[in-house]
């Protein structure tokens, strides 16, 4: 659990409101309130300002990074998409597998016809030579 305390946003905006309109030193509303100058000085920059200017700005920072995370998405895609293929025909050790195996590649081997590219891979490492 954390030990420091939640304070509500009334209580922040009335401890900005006494640095800000009634003029008093940060240190000694820190001191009084039992709140750290830092946390103070933090408050000030968030509710310093008019609340409808904070809420336009906290809309453009949301407006901002949901574009900045679209624009990282699109970069990534495009970036994909420009990459060269990961086989390619002429590299060596490559596998074609295609649909319907042509005639000539069958050579003296009998293939039965078989209903998938994997399955007539299968059959034609396991066939026999005819006339064998």
């Amino acid at each position: 659990m954390s030990s420091s305390p939640k304070y509500t946003e009334e209580f922040k905006i009335e401890a900005v409101r006494q640095v800000t309109e009634r003029g008093f030193a940060v240190k000694d509303v820190s001191v009084r309130l039992g709140v750290s100058s830092w946390s103070l000085y933090q408050w000030i920059k968030r509710y310093g300002i008019p609340a409808e200017k904070r809420l336009a700005l906290e809309d453009q920072a949301a407006k901002l990074k949901r574009l900045e995370a679209e624009l990282k998405r699109v970069t990534e895609e495009r970036d994909i998409l420009k990459r060269p293929p990961r086989t390619l025909p002429n590299s060596p050790g490559e596998v074609r597998i295609h649909p319907r195996p042509r005639a000539a590649a069958c050579g003296a081997y009998a293939v039965p016809c078989a209903q998938g590219a994997s399955q007539r891979l299968l059959r034609m490492a396991s066939s026999t030579p005819i006339g064998a």
